[in-house]
Formats: C-alpha cells, sequence, structure tokens
C-alpha cells in the first residue's frame, strides 16, 4: 500500500494510490479489522533519543538549496525544482542559482500526466542514470512530483549494511512497502537473501529495472507484488522469518485489491506482525513514518512496547538532508528502530 493522501507533517509523499504511479482505478474498499496486539510483556527494549540521522551532500545527490516552499536538488546530472511545505524559511541563494533548473515541478498534485514537469533547458526523458554509493539505478520524472528514490533513507540503508556485513552468517531482509528497491539492492549487495513487497506492479517493475541497471541480477531478490499486511500475515502463518525487517507505511493507502490502510489504525496491528516473524537472533526492526500528525515519541513508545522482552534498543528521532547552501537542516520523516541486543 501507498498513500493516497499527504497533506500533513513530514509531507514527502503526494496522493498516489499503491506506490508512486496511478494505475486502473481500485474495486470498492475492503473493510478490515485489525485490532492492536495485547502490550508486549518483559522488560521495555533501552531507549536513545532524540536521534538525528542526516544526509550530507556528494556527489550522487544534494541538496542545493530551499525555502519559500520549495527545493533545488542536485540528482546526478540534473538540478530539479520541487515543492517543499517544510521549507518555511526563505532561499539562501538568488533567483539566478535557482533559475539552473533542469526540470521543475509544477502544477495540482491531483492531476494526471507528465505535465506538471516542465524543463526550462530542453524536455528530458522519463528517466535518467543515476547512482547511490555505487549502485546504479534509475531516476525517474514520475507525475506524483518524486523522482523513484529518498535520499534520506540512506542513513538506514547504510545502517542496514553494517549489520548484514558484520553478522557473519547468512541474513534473511524483509522490505515491506519497498518501492523502487534501493534498500533492498543495499541488502543484496551485503550479501542478505532479500525479500521485496510493494502493492503496485509498476513500482515492482522499476525495483527490477534497478536491479539489471545495478548488475544484481544474480544477488537473490524476491519481488513480491502484494498487500504488505496480507504477505506478512502469510508468512506468519508458514512459519517464515527474517533477521531484518524495513517497514515504510503510508499515512493512508490502499493495496491491490482495495484493501485500505489507516496508519493510526493499522500500525499496532503491523508492528507486532513484524515481530512475529522475526527470526531466533534477529538484528533490527526500522519503521519510517511520513506524512502524519505524530511526534516521534508516539511510534518510539510504540516500538518499545512492540519489542518488550527482547532486549536492545529503540532508537528515534527524525531523518534530515543537511543543505550545501546555509547548511540547515531539512526534516522529512519519523523513524524508529530497533536493534538486538
Amino acid at each position: 500500500m501507498k498513500p493516497a493522501r499527504a497533506k500533513h507533517r513530514n509531507d514527502r509523499r503526494e496522493p498516489r494510490k499503491s506506490s508512486e504511479p496511478r494505475e486502473k482505478p481500485q474495486r470498492q474498499a475492503e473493510a478490515v479489522s485489525r485490532p492492536a496486539p495485547p502490550r508486549g510483556a518483559g522488560k521495555l527494549p533501552d531507549e536513545r533519543l532524540p536521534v538525528i540521522l542526516e544526509v550530507l551532500p556528494n556527489d550522487d545527490y544534494a541538496l542545493i538549496d530551499s525555502g519559500a516552499g520549495r527545493k533545488l536538488e542536485q540528482y546526478g546530472p540534473y538540478r530539479i525544482v520541487r515543492p517543499e511545505g517544510q521549507a518555511i524559511w526563505q532561499p539562501a541563494l538568488g533567483p539566478a542559482e535557482w533559475d539552473t533548473a533542469d526540470a521543475v515541478f509544477t502544477g495540482d498534485t491531483d492531476e494526471e500526466g507528465m505535465g506538471r514537469w516542465r524543463f526550462p533547458r530542453e524536455v528530458l526523458g522519463e528517466t535518467w542514470p543515476m547512482r547511490h554509493d555505487g549502485i546504479d539505478y534509475l531516476g525517474r520524472f514520475t507525475s506524483f512530483r518524486h523522482v523513484g528514490v529518498f535520499p534520506e533513507q540512506a542513513t538506514h540503508w547504510s545502517h542496514m549494511e553494517t549489520l548484514v556485513r558484520g553478522a557473519g552468517r547468512p541474513v534473511k531482509v524483509l522490505n515491506l512497502f519497498g518501492y523502487t528497491g534501493l534498500a533492498s539492492l543495499v541488502a543484496a549487495r551485503a550479501g542478505a537473501e532479500v525479500t521485496h513487497v510493494d502493492a503496485s506492479k509498476k513500482a515492482i517493475g522499476w525495483a527490477r529495472e534497478n536491479q539489471e541497471m545495478a548488475d544484481l541480477t544474480n544477488k537473490p531478490i524476491r519481488w513480491i507484488c502484494e498487500d504488505a499486511v496480507k504477505f506478512a500475515e502469510r508468512e506468519e502463518r508458514r512459519g517464515n522469518a527474517y533477521d531484518i525487517v524495513l517497514f515504510d507505511p503510508p499515512a493512508y493507502g490502499r493495496g491491490p485489491k482495495g484493501e485500505v490502510w489507516q496508519l493510526f489504525d493499522d500500525l499496532p496491528y503491523l508492528a507486532g506482525l513484524c515481530r512475529s516473524i522475526l527470526t531466533p537472533k534477529p538484528l533490527a526492526v526500522v519503521l519510517t513514518a511520513y506524512s502524519i500528525r505524530a511526534s516521534f515519541f508516539a511510534i518510539h513508545a510504540l516500538m518499545r512496547d512492540t519489542f518488550a522482552g527482547m532486549g536492545g534498543c529503540v532508537e528515534s528521532g527524525e531523518l534530515v538532508i543537511r543543505e550545501r547552501s546555509a547548511g540547515r537542516a531539512l526534516s522529512t520523516s519519523l523513524f524508529s528502530r530497533w536493534v538486538a541486543p
């Protein structure tokens, strides 16, 4: 599932159905009752907060400047201007710098089509080659202002890669709401066996393209197009387990068969499922939350309760991107992750 509406705090993801693209209309929504699991028994994990994980400008990606509700970014060879509700300050750079953009997102985010991208210099194709830490993938101009990657997640990816490489044993990673697959590719490159789940066929297709671009087709990645909750429920019934679980749920979304997701109603249930499908010696569970009216304290308390009795530590805070022009930090999302002892 992916968001259908995102107008609130940490507004990363705009209206979309199952992932980035809009596909055929959904059938009537399926009413699902997902009761919250009972509070975990045992001692609560240790805690560390607030934790601010930041991405600095680099050769692959940079937040050049921001302000007045917009951000100027460098994605590989292209400079891109997009709306940014968090940027309530004024730009540090003048119009001459902003006018160097190769692509500008404009228009009503409820509209369809590529018309919302304006190309001041020359019309660009839908995709272009990008790289993250040596992994090649495709950037993509989508009709929802996104470009196929969320660079603030890089800190989670590097943390996961460290856990996989340091485990000294085979590691299984489950990536729920996996989108276009950068996290899955990082985990696979590190040596993990990866299961990638997203409800959008187009997002799965993009992820497969990225696997080919990265020359990682020989790595063990299962690409599953399914509702994330239903997949996790099935894995629990089958007794399948994972060492690391990543989940990046929307504030609101629908699955491929009309399944409805409401984050505040359904997140406790899914967090409990994630615990239930861990191996006897798990490594971590990482939750990222976008576009919600809440503090990270809310998801922090949920994660500590969920992993009560398992030891380890719950770290919670915000993901931010550090700006090149004036060094300001642009907050993108909340996160909470449980790390095993």
